[in-house]
């Protein structure tokens, strides 16, 4: 419930609520407002709209949603991490801004609960690789299953580093996924990130959302 407030400068009459105090309007003329939008975000995201199809649909800028899908991403928590699993762990390669410019998603998944635990996005360089298996050294991983990248047995200790003919399939077939879920990892789509923060943002919302 909410109780009379003051107006907005366009002569909009405001409400206050009681129960947390916030300033609010009965009805919004630009939809960013709306509480809904945020929700909606998040949903047209997850099922691979571009940035500016997204926008259209919601009716509201291109700049706005930007800075909406950044703010969303960074309320995400990371997931929390359960000592003693089984990881498998891979890299995708797309691009950035134009096809030359090559960029890698290196990610793992909790091979029980088919979870995302820890991803990110860089040069498929062992800085790359560190960022995403030092989640998985806290958690005391059991076993980390990888392809045959020879950076890997640099990184990972011998006991629980496994490279088998089957030992990605999970992860691989996330990787499907990915693809055909977001516009922007399709490899023939002329959808893509303009920056790796926002290309970030995408994936938090898609992994942890």
């Amino acid at each position: 419930m909410g109780s009379l407030h003051s107006s907005t400068k366009s002569k909009k009459q405001q409400y206050l609520c009681k129960s947390c105090g916030k300033r609010f309007l009965d009805y919004y003329t630009y939809n960013a407002y709306h509480e809904r939008i945020n929700s909606e975000i998040i949903h047209f995201t997850k099922e691979g709209l571009g940035i500016r199809n997204t926008a259209r649909v919601l009716g509201i800028s291109t700049t706005t949603l930007l800075r909406r899908i950044i703010v969303i991403a960074n309320s995400i928590p990371r997931p929390a991490v359960i000592k003693g699993k089984i990881y498998e762990v891979d890299e995708m390669k797309t691009f950035l801004g134009k096809k030359d410019k090559k960029i890698w998603i290196a990610y793992a998944l909790e091979r029980e609960s088919k979870k995302v635990v820890s991803f990110y996005v860089g040069a498929r360089t062992n800085k790359t690789l560190k960022a995403v298996l030092k989640t998985l050294f806290f958690s005391e991983a059991k076993r980390i299953y990888t392809d045959g990248l020879r950076n890997y047995p640099y990184l990972i200790k011998k006991k629980i580093h496994k490279v088998t003919r089957f030992g990605t399939n999970h992860i691989e077939r996330s990787n499907l996924n990915l693809r055909t879920h977001l516009k922007r990892l399709n490899r023939r789509a002329i959808c893509f990130s303009r920056s790796v923060a926002m290309m970030s943002a995408v994936l938090k919302i898609y992994f942890w959302m």
